[in-house]
């Protein structure tokens, strides 16, 4: 049985809420940002090569096919699989976290739960090793087939840090690296150490002595710090060691080391770093910031190619759409790989590889594109997740042929539980999301479309019946609790357009209550679904949401 089904077929079998459902028809996401306009030069492709909040990319070959994983933190599924024939045209199968048995998170807030993942593929096994912050600790994961279903959870309880991954050395050992604290006390804030154990693949255990490969940084003598996500692969018998250093703000770079030896020691190029965007101009035009935390793969013509983190800025330093997945060629000089040379900018369109297929399109991934679901197939498309794990079966499909059902919950968007509220990511800085929805004949509830970066950042435009008529408000959250900042009262009606539009650091908010499209509040400010404004590691997503009202919520409580 498939992810999806998995997950259909728990929803379905825990009890029926009593509240009546809102009936949504369909849901509309469209973006029109300025750098995807230009027209492709042939045989080439777009970056990012997954827009929206798609960070910590980790990527494996197996064959002809390319697996990556992405980030997920406290959203539900979690950890996601993308699957290409030729690293540009991207195709979610799957999740590695698909049933609520494996993690829960609840009492989380949304930057927690599982971070950077690791994917490698060995023997006809796909491992994907990854840190559940605050909910676990490290695990390991594995399947046979990447479109799932993926294993129980391997927990790791002798390692600490994060960022673990595996490293299959050709004479059948097996290493297990990760970012952890220092040998005695870190000297400053941010200093690290890259850890090395080997692992046993029967007992999913690590042994025998664990060993610092990097302390610090590339450069111990100027204090760097975060270094993470540590990855080892092997090229003409030189093992290389590269990883994330400098944070995942505006100062993030990869820099890579060598061996002979897999224990070291290493000896960092002298060209480090080998990819970071720190060293640019702040003021120049559409800027690609935060570069780093990237992983390479070689492809089956031999070429290599990197998969990274890196953000696009409005502003000068906001970003609604997180951090996205980038691919840039990786150039190989006396031994050692470059994927960008410094003070050179990140590229929106590159040559693609040779294997590029060129009938392909690369959207929903990237680019511009009007996406739309009618809701009219038996399960929620991919595009979809959820604000942690679901424990009502809130959302349902089957029960009003085209339309999306959700019963409203108690809990609204600053629970630290799960809302009734579906997340798409924005994946624009110029975007239109809108949905129409058939109120519900009882009152007592409230229910629209929803623009949510965290538990305390967010817009909720809604509508809930008062009296005979239908009072619309847009509800706001900058983190000092929700408030209401524009109200309006519509004669009585059944069913109800609702559209937010982002330009930037604009966002607005409409109607159609059948005498086409009108403003209810325009020009609100979008910063605060930013990820430098709101905190965190994540980006914005928009989708439909629905809750008990206030006094009910408090009746209820009481």
């Amino acid at each position: 049985m498939k992810a999806g089904m998995l997950l259909l077929c728990w929803m379905f079998a825990a009890p029926v809420l009593a509240q009546q459902p809102v009936l949504f028809d369909w849901f509309e996401y469209s973006g029109k940002d300025a750098v995807f306009e230009t027209p492709l030069p042939e045989g080439s492709y777009r970056n990012p090569v997954l827009a929206g909040f798609h960070p910590d990319p980790s990527i494996a070959r197996a064959g002809d096919r390319y697996y990556l994983v992405n980030s997920s933190f406290a959203f539900f599924p979690g950890i996601p699989v993308f699957e290409s024939t030729d690293l540009v045209h991207w195709r979610q199968i799957g999740n590695v976290i698909d049933r609520p048995s494996q993690l829960d998170f609840d009492g989380l807030g949304m930057s927690r739960g599982v971070f950077a993942p690791a994917i490698e593929y060995h023997d006809g096994i796909f491992y994907v090793v990854n840190t559940a912050v605050d909910s676990g600790g490290n695990f390991i994961a594995t399947a046979t087939d990447p479109a799932g279903p993926w294993s129980d959870l391997h927990w790791l309880p002798t390692i600490g840090g994060i960022d673990p991954s595996l490293f299959f050395d050709d004479d059948g050992r097996t290493y297990l690296l990760n970012n952890d604290a220092p040998v005695g006390k870190p000297r400053y804030d941010g200093h690290r150490a890259i850890w090395m154990q080997e692992f046993d693949l029967a007992k999913m255990q690590p042994f025998g002595p664990r060993k610092v490969l990097i302390d610090g940084g590339v450069d111990p003598s100027k204090n760097p710090i975060w270094i993470e996500g540590p990855h080892i692969f092997k090229r003409d018998g030189w093992y290389y060691l590269h990883c994330a250093e400098g944070g995942t703000g505006p100062q993030h770079s990869q820099v890579i080391l060598r061996s002979r030896t897999v224990w070291g020691p290493y000896t960092p190029y002298e060209n480090n770093p080998i990819l970071t965007q720190r060293d640019l101009p702040a003021d120049r035009a559409h800027p690609i910031t935060n570069a780093g935390h990237a992983d390479l793969v070689e492809a089956a013509d031999g070429s290599w190619w990197a998969t990274f983190l890196a953000s696009r800025n409005y502003g000068g330093v906001h970003y609604n759409t997180g951090r996205e997945t980038f691919l840039l060629p990786v150039e190989w000089k006396d031994g050692w790989p470059m994927i960008l040379e410094p003070g050179r900018e990140i590229a929106y369109a590159a040559p693609g590889p040779s294997f590029m297929s060129r009938t392909d399109t690369q959207a929903p991934s990237t680019g511009n594109f009007i996406w739309r679901d009618e809701f009219d197939k038996p399960v929620l498309d991919r595009a979809w997740t959820y604000v942690r794990v679901p424990k009502q079966p809130w959302a349902d499909l089957t029960g009003h042929a085209g339309q999306l059902a959700i019963r409203p919950l108690v809990e609204g968007l600053d629970t630290l539980r799960n809302p009734a509220f579906l997340a798409r990511r924005q994946q624009h800085t110029r975007f239109e999301a809108s949905t129409a929805l058939r109120m519900p004949v009882e009152a007592g509830t409230e229910a629209g479309i929803a623009a949510f970066q965290n538990e305390t950042h967010w817009y909720f435009l809604g509508a809930r019946r008062k009296g005979k008529g239908i009072e619309l408000f847009l509800e706001k959250n900058g983190g000092e609790g929700r408030r209401i900042v524009a109200a309006s009262t519509l004669p009585g009606l059944e069913s109800l357009k609702l559209k937010i539009a982002g330009d930037g650091a604009e966002y607005s908010f409409g109607f159609d209550a059948g005498q086409g499209w009108q403003w209810l509040k325009q020009g609100e400010d979008g910063t605060l679904l930013s990820t430098d404004v709101a905190g965190g590691f994540i980006g914005a997503v928009i989708g439909p949401h629905a809750r008990i009202a206030q006094e009910e919520r408090q009746g209820a409580s009481e």
